[in-house]
């Protein structure tokens, strides 16, 4: 498989998944301006939205949206219990969260980076996001995990969508348990390596 990829957008969620189930993978830095890849390729002829995430499987299809990605890379191992089984009351709810973390989280936070957009407006939106993130903040006080018991991909994505906040001024401080979640899922060996690879990959 590869994973084609930009450093600290949310591509970093299926990087972190796919060290964190040990699966086989090639990433590809892809350059959101110019649309190329570090292999030379034309990005949108892989995916024609023209965005990351995107998972090119081995038979050569291409899979994209990160929710979809999560759950496909969680699929392949499903002992390692990162998703229920899909057709359970519990995959939907999982789904769910995902939904809401690309809807009202990711979704929310996209306007922020764009530098057309008056600081005003900005500060609107933020206060939008406040709420959304009080959710989560409820959430995340019951147990830790953005869904479930345990560690999931949820959790990936959260943990990404986050890592914003501090470049798109958007105050974590009325929020200690999502803080906690990322100081949590920030440590594990998975995000590190992620993290670490993305920052070391060659500019294109």
């Amino acid at each position: 498989m590869k994973l084609y990829f930009a450093p600290n957008a949310c591509s970093l969620a299926p990087h972190i998944v796919l060290r964190e189930l040990e699966l086989p993978f090639t990433p590809v830095r892809v350059n959101n301006q110019t649309k190329r890849t570090a292999d030379g390729r034309d990005f949108l002829e892989i995916n024609p939205k023209g965005y990351v995430a995107a998972l090119e499987l081995e038979d050569g299809n291409v899979l994209t949206e990160g929710a979809a990605i999560l759950q496909y890379l969680a699929d392949l191992r499903p002992e390692a219990g990162l998703a229920p089984a899909n057709g359970t009351l519990q995959r939907t709810q999982l789904q769910a969260q995902l939904n809401f973390i690309g809807s009202e989280l990711h979704a929310g936070m996209s306007p922020l980076f764009s530098e057309a957009i008056a600081e005003p407006v900005k500060a609107l939106l933020r206060e939008k996001l406040a709420k959304r993130l009080g959710f989560m903040e409820r959430t995340l006080s019951d147990s830790g995990h953005a869904f479930g018991e345990g560690f999931s991909i949820a959790d990936a994505y959260l943990f990404t969508v986050m890592g914003w906040s501090e470049h798109l001024r958007v105050d974590l401080s009325a929020f200690p348990a999502i803080r906690r979640h990322r100081e949590t899922i920030g440590a594990r060996r998975s995000v590190i390596e992620a993290l670490r690879a993305e920052a070391q990959a060659p500019a294109v």
